[in-house]
């Protein structure tokens, strides 16, 4: 696919919504969509349902959402019908957000007690085994970048302009998945949790990325575990999404927007799930014991720049 310029539409594609929409997920969309407008960019949006699955995909932004694990298998029915056109979107620049149900399918394995054993296409170098003995890891996540990460880096004066200063160091939102994810060696870890469980419960990791360009692929890959909707209380996160699609198109940077609603709503988030209700400043660091064992993010020396 050939990448349009700063004039053309950013194509937003929305895979299976009548299939995975838990938690207010299209209200991913919705912030993308918006904070490109408010800057001036013009947005197309897309709905691809499982049924029109075989059909071309051409986008910029790729977003699938989270759902029921007995849906699941239609999901990956409609992901294999697709015949590698997702992954050749994605080849070609496309950046992928993929959340809970959406990032499980999106890996090489998916197990379950309902859906079986599901094979998907590896966009994200991840497995994932939900037995029906496990307990559901609900409730809400604060999660910590790592120090170097272009997302905080990308969301630094945003925060600080709203009055909420370290903040873009953390990503909240709110988990319920009976899913155990492993990661692979070609991603890292999104974050480090805080509070909540994560990808597994065991190692401390939220969600995964891969940056543009890595494992042969030049679009950007985000996987996580994060509803609520995830953006909107995360704008740092929704620009870096944008940022990364903008770049290719000789645009480097984005015009600041007020966001102070935005910040407030995460840090009263992380203050309600974190330590330290009502601190606008960064939640705590976890205890030695949450610390024991994570899995390091290994961002690329120097970190890449998308603003």
């Amino acid at each position: 696919m050939s990448r349009p310029n700063g004039r053309e539409p950013i194509r937003i594609v929305h895979l299976f919504p009548e299939l995975l929409n838990l938690y207010g997920d299209r209200g991913n969309v919705a912030t993308l969509t918006n904070r490109a407008r408010w800057r001036g960019f013009a947005v197309e949006v897309e709905a691809i349902e499982a049924s029109a699955a075989g059909r071309p995909i051409r986008a910029d932004i790729i977003f699938i959402g989270g759902g029921p694990d007995r849906l699941q298998v239609g999901v990956a029915r409609a992901l294999a019908r697709m015949e590698g056109s997702l992954a050749r979107a994605v080849f070609d620049g496309a950046a992928l957000l993929a959340v809970c149900g959406g990032f499980q399918n999106l890996g090489y394995q998916f197990r379950s007690s309902l859906a079986g054993s599901l094979s998907g296409p590896g966009l994200f170098d991840v497995s994932t085994d939900a037995p029906e003995s496990t307990q559901r890891m609900v409730g809400g996540v604060v999660a910590r970048l790592e120090d170097g990460s272009p997302i905080a880096a990308i969301g630094r004066a945003s925060a600080a302009a709203a009055g909420f200063a370290g903040q873009e160091q953390t990503i909240v939102g709110f988990e319920n998945h009976g899913g155990r994810t492993t990661l692979g060696a070609r991603v890292r870890v999104l974050a480090q949790v805080d509070r909540g469980h994560g990808n597994n419960g065991v190692d401390g990791g939220e969600g995964v990325i891969a940056l543009p360009g890595e494992s042969g692929l030049a679009g950007l890959r985000i996987g996580t575990y994060l509803h609520g909707p995830l953006l909107p209380r995360n704008p740092h996160l929704a620009d870096f999404i944008l940022a990364s699609v903008l770049r290719p198109r000789g645009i480097s940077g984005l015009a600041e927007l007020s966001d102070e609603a935005e910040w407030a709503s995460h840090a009263a988030f992380a203050g309600r799930w974190g330590a330290g209700s009502g601190d606008r400043g960064t939640p705590p660091r976890p205890s030695s014991a949450r610390a024991r064992g994570r899995v390091r993010p290994r961002w690329p020396r120097p970190a890449v720049r998308l603003d």
